[in-house]
């Protein structure tokens, strides 16, 4: 492992007669390829100690609804499962995270922590530090990006303009990081016999636990979990890859749909990426194909959790983009509109553009959309809302609520890319200013749009 990745945020001399080390794991949902849980075992072999990974299941997860929590308990019943076969102890308790998992430190050697990106994420790991530092616990903690191919840190150390500022750095870092194998083996493999809160065996009767609101029913498309991840991704490199670069056509489904597990960080993209370059080697898939999606994989994705790092306001409307955007939209916020629809008429699928309405249907039904038609739905609400402001909180609002992958780095800043961030300013026009604009003859002259709208009216 690349030790660029380790944070060593606390360093104790009196640690040495604890119980165990725990690893809590919270942004990185799996057990291959997982850096911060194969941190966690070799310290455990050093210091000859039982390994705990602790998960906190809170029913009050920011924007999460019961879409986003079965598919997030499929995963997290297969991890329980994969690490039995490791003998590493696991254990799920009710509550926010950063509190829940505060009675396991007093007896713990070492916490290893998952890197956290967004705001309320990293507010959870200062609670925790602080919480050590207050109460004077002798206790080890180490951060470690895992999710990323290179750590967001380590990457850039501030907001980056665009693709073509954080591509060079990337390329030149991201071979070094290319640092995993296997999970090693755990030495000391005592069970530790703390009870969990839910053993995930049922997961409707973990939803009804939770107490939450059945207003969103889970994908009848998508199911989650590594297994399923990886079965989707192998269908890809077997059957569209080497298209990809026609992806952008919503008629063809040519995309691979990781994000969804990306999210939960189900699947590492550095696996994705390893397995990539094996098929790449081995000649089954075409460099053109190759180069396109690692474009996406790579350098856009990484460029995503940079923009949530490092920019502050990155959920916020008033500094989620550029100073000429902006501007653009203050010059024609008051621009008359061709249409104005309301959240409920959108949401629906009452609109007078087929196209968007079939987006919308894809969106609703199976909690994901084609990425091409997230540009161009997102584009149309700003267009047919009175104000940009009000467009940016239904975009938000519907994109967190329906997506699986809502509420996600990537998700954020495409929002703010409709909004003008990492992209340029193009020839004046009514209501959208200097801002890209995006419209039904252009998805008609590209692609079969027809053809997508009769595949979203099968659903």
């Amino acid at each position: 492992m690349n030790l660029k990745r380790i944070s060593h945020i606390m360093t104790s001399k009196n640690a040495i007669q604890n119980q165990y080390v725990i690893y809590w794991m919270q942004q990185s949902q799996r057990v291959h390829y997982n850096h911060a849980l194969e941190r966690a075992i070799q310290i455990a072999n050093q210091q000859n100690l039982p390994l705990l990974v602790f998960f906190g299941l809170t029913a009050n997860y920011p924007d999460a609804n019961q879409r986003h929590y079965v598919f997030m308990l499929e995963g997290l019943k297969e991890v329980k499962h994969i690490l039995k076969t490791f003998h590493i102890n696991f254990v799920v308790k009710y509550g926010s995270p950063e509190k829940a998992l505060i009675p396991f430190l007093e007896d713990a050697h070492t916490l290893v922590m998952d890197q956290g990106y967004l705001k309320h994420q990293r507010t959870w790991r200062s609670f925790v530090l602080s919480y050590v530092k207050d109460h004077a616990l002798n206790i080890n903690i180490d951060v470690v990006d895992t999710d990323l191919i290179v750590p967001v840190e380590v990457a850039s150390n501030k907001a980056e303009y665009g693709a073509y500022t954080i591509r060079p750095k990337i390329k030149k870092l991201y071979a070094s990081f290319r640092d995993f194998s296997r999970i090693s083996t755990l030495k000391n493999q005592t069970d530790l016999q703390i009870p969990s809160d839910d053993d995930l065996s049922d997961i409707n009767q973990t939803i009804r636990n939770l107490h939450l609101e059945h207003t969103l029913a889970p994908s009848v498309v998508f199911h989650g979990g590594y297994t399923q991840a990886s079965q989707l991704f192998f269908d890809f490199l077997n059957k569209k890859i080497n298209r990809y670069p026609e992806s952008n056509d919503p008629s063809l489904d040519l995309t691979s749909k990781l994000s969804l597990y990306l999210h939960f960080g189900q699947i590492s993209s550095l696996e994705i990426l390893d397995r990539l370059f094996m098929a790449l080697n081995s000649g089954q898939i075409e460099g053109e194909g190759f180069d396109a999606f690692v474009e996406q994989l790579l350098i856009r994705r990484e460029l995503a959790f940079n923009y949530v790092y490092y920019q502050k306001g990155y959920d916020q409307f008033e500094t989620m983009t550029e100073h000429w955007a902006y501007e653009t939209m203050r010059i024609h916020d008051l621009d008359e509109r061709p249409y104005l629809y309301s959240k409920e008429v959108i949401e629906n699928q009452k609109t007078h553009d087929p196209y968007f309405n079939a987006a919308m249907k894809q969106m609703v039904i199976t909690g994901y959309m084609h990425n091409y038609m997230r540009m161009y739905w997102a584009k149309k609400i700003m267009e047919w809302t009175p104000s940009f402001k009000e467009a940016y909180e239904t975009i938000l609002y519907l994109n967190n609520h329906y997506f699986i992958d809502g509420r996600d780095p990537n998700s954020y800043t495409g929002v703010a890319w409709c909004f003008g961030k990492h992209d340029r300013a193009w020839t004046e026009r009514k209501v959208f200013g200097k801002l890209r604009y995006m419209n039904a003859q252009g998805l008609e002259r590209k692609f079969d749009i027809k053809a997508y709208v009769h595949q979203m009216d099968t659903l």
